[in-house]
């Protein structure tokens, strides 16, 4: 009898032990939380949305959309980052904070690559390159360009300011790219959002500006403004009668996009069943659809392409920042 407690306190023990492994492997045992460091409402707090809800379908519990809009998309990250690496914390990032951010002279105290673990690229958002609406090229109040290249012939050889939604967004620098390419001449005319960018062209205060294709989508209806080319790699789906500038110019492509972190350290079994479940749900063509709808195109990657292409995207980015002169917000 002597042996009994000794007996008892080892089946304790293997109890315990068991309990903690069926533990380990019932992630998620409740409800998971993405931060959206976007305000509400908007496109990418819409696909953040279309994407919890159906992640908590197949993970079998909620999952629920917290926003927390700030620094440019830094902040929620920063708190993702922050977060206990157990699944239950994730965020959703957008290119400018991720790849962008961190290259800039204030950079938030953010650094994508050592303090966030990438599941999924999610989703494309389209920029898209506009003019005045009128046809003849040249520039100057009230001109407009008929293509990109007529665009491109002019600025080289005087300078074409170019609108966009704000200093050291992934518009201004899709500009920049597009200067440093073709060896043109395309000055920075920073505003606060696409809207008033798109305003200016059809005024005529600014001949051309990059921005959102939802902002300036009624005004190619209209006839007030032409579109010259979109930044991504082909063609939009939202938009396939426009061509991407990469027709024109090879191998150009400022794409904007959206993805899914969690906190660097994140359990293998943890990583792979969200990995997995990111997977199934953007492979739905119900939630492909549910996207499109909301001026985002579908743009899976798994985790590790995901990552290489981050690293190739900041390398790029800083490459465009580091010859850039400071710029005044207008």
């Amino acid at each position: 009898m002597r042996h009994l407690p000794v007996r008892k306190l080892l089946c304790v023990v293997a109890l315990a032990g068991a309990a903690l492994g069926a533990q380990a492997q019932a992630f998620p045992s409740r409800p998971v939380t993405v931060i959206a460091p976007f305000a509400a409402g908007g496109s990418a707090d819409g696909v953040a949305r279309v994407v919890a809800r159906e992640l908590g379908q197949v993970l079998g519990q909620p999952v629920i959309v917290d926003n927390k809009p700030g620094a440019g998309g830094a902040t929620g990250l920063m708190l993702v980052a922050k977060a206990n690496p157990d699944g239950y914390t994730l965020g959703m990032g957008a290119a400018g904070a991720i790849v962008i951010g961190p290259h800039l002279p204030d950079a938030p105290a953010l650094n994508p690559q050592e303090q966030l673990q990438p599941l999924a690229k999610v989703a494309d958002i389209p920029l898209v390159l506009v003019a005045g609406s009128g046809s003849a090229s040249g520039s100057g109040s009230g001109a407009g360009y008929a293509t990109l290249q007529a665009l491109l012939d002019a600025a080289k050889t005087t300078e074409v300011p170019t609108g966009n939604s704000g200093q050291y967004t992934a518009h201004h620098l899709a500009a920049e790219l597009l200067a440093s390419t073709t060896k043109t001449r395309l000055p920075a005319v920073p505003y606060r959002g696409s809207a008033p960018a798109v305003s200016d062209v059809i005024g005529g205060q600014v001949p051309v500006a990059f921005v959102d294709l939802t902002s300036v989508a009624g005004h190619l209806k209209a006839g007030t403004v032409k579109a010259l080319g979109v930044t991504s790699a082909s063609r939009s789906k939202l938009a396939p009668d426009i061509p991407s500038i990469g027709e024109t110019v090879p191998g150009y492509a400022a794409p904007a996009w959206l993805g899914m972190f969690a906190p660097k350290g994140l359990p293998p079994e943890v990583s792979d069943k969200l990995a997995t479940g990111l997977r199934t749900v953007l492979e739905k063509p119900e939630v492909q659809a549910q996207i499109l709808t909301l001026s985002a195109e579908p743009a899976y990657l798994g985790p590790k392409p995901f990552a290489g292409f981050i690293d190739a995207e900041s390398r790029r980015w800083a490459a465009v920042i580091s010859r850039l002169p400071g710029q005044p917000q207008k």
